[in-house]
């Protein structure tokens, strides 16, 4: 990297999946790179672990009942704070935006929420945005260069989840510990969950929608079992870019990282030789209807978007928690969809009396 002084980084949510995948490569680098803040909801243990490692400025735990432990664990050096814990971080994306600081955005939600405003406000803090999701860095990387070409589409590679080829009779008896068996990623339970069901794909149409300025229709979702394709970028002269590389989220996360600079990195690398065949197919919109339903939301935008996102936040704890079965899951975000009044442009306030009704009357499905 062209800078000689170290990046200092602030991880939201540095004990979920990415968080500490996003320290590995910190650890990795630790020349070019200093945490600033850590922040966990309610994982005290770890947190403690990982501010005793990389001895952040700030640490924020969001469960209240757990500050005195861990002020207590790291008082002879840490500045504690508490955190207002919001839904999927916007808050603190907005926050960061308002800062003008480079984000690098892990949490899709942020954008499905509230992708407008967001973007809107990056462009007038000039705040960059760079992707961590996979998919995303790789269209971002295609899109590297190509300022002055039209984009024709993207297409966004999903594995399938752990239930690919399956259908419904099959679908009904599956339990919480067969969707947490990803086949290709190593990710957190949620999302796990939400591969499982493909809405994790439909979060990401809608948040590529955001990132890249782009048209429903201009957004295309392929099955890709191998992970090896982690999307592609098509132009308007028919030609398409691809990003390929191993399944590991730390080369995503390194990339955002160390953005515009690659170094060199520990992670195993691609060997052709003994991936002879990329395939590719249509995935199953009658049986995985959350991907349906993610498309309708962003196809009619406004508030539907946080509406969908906030009913499958609830339908996946409630499936987690086994208080529902897994087809249960569509059903509760539809039935959200079709009752929370819509907004055609709403406001950041709207979004979040949207977010809070539509998790009361989902929760209310299942009389919580």
């Amino acid at each position: 990297m062209a800078e000689n002084y170290k990046r200092r980084i602030a991880v939201f949510g540095s004990t979920g999946s990415v968080g500490k995948q996003t320290l590995e490569v910190i650890k990795t680098f630790p020349d070019l790179f200093e945490v600033e803040i850590l922040t966990a909801h309610n994982n005290d243990k770890l947190l403690i672990e990982q501010a005793l490692i990389f001895k952040p400025n700030a640490i924020v735990i969001g469960d209240e009942s757990k500050y005195k432990g861990v002020k207590d664990a790291l008082d002879t050096y840490a500045i504690m704070l508490d955190a207002i814990v919001g839904f999927t971080g916007l808050r603190h994306t907005i926050k960061a935006v308002e800062s003008g600081k480079t984000i690098a955005l892990a949490n899709k939600e942020t954008l499905v929420v509230a992708g407008d405003l967001v973007m809107q406000l990056a462009v007038e803090k000039r705040a960059p945005i760079i992707p961590v999701d996979s998919e995303h860095s790789a269209i971002f990387q295609c899109l590297i260069g190509e300022t002055r070409n039209k984009i024709e589409k993207i297409i966004l590679t999903a594995s399938g989840g752990p239930f690919l080829g399956k259908k419904p009779n099959f679908l009904v008896n599956v339990k919480r510990e067969h969707a947490l068996q990803h086949p290709n990623w190593n990710m957190g339970a949620k999302s796990t969950v939400d591969s499982a069901t493909l809405m994790n794909k439909g979060l990401q149409m809608m948040e590529s929608k955001w990132l890249f300025n782009l048209m429903p229709d201009q957004i295309e979702v392929i099955v890709h079992r191998q992970s090896i394709v982690h999307s592609m970028v098509q132009f308007e002269d028919g030609s398409v870019k691809a990003q390929m590389g191993l399944p590991d989220m730390k080369i995503p996360i390194q990339y955002a990282l160390t953005f515009p600079s690659r170094l060199k990195a520990p992670n195993p690398r691609l060997n052709f030789k003994k991936i002879p065949v990329l395939e590719f197919e249509e995935p199953d919109y009658k049986t995985f209807r959350n991907l349906t339903l993610a498309r309708a939301a962003m196809e009619k935008g406004g508030n539907m978007p946080a509406v969908l996102n906030a009913a499958n936040e609830i339908a996946v704890w409630a499936f987690l928690n086994n208080r529902i079965g897994f087809l249960d899951i569509t059903g509760m975000i539809e039935k959200s969809m079709e009752k929370i009044n819509y907004i055609e442009k709403p406001n950041l306030s709207d979004y979040f009396e949207s977010d809070a009704e539509a998790r009361n009357f989902a929760a209310s499905l299942i009389n919580l």
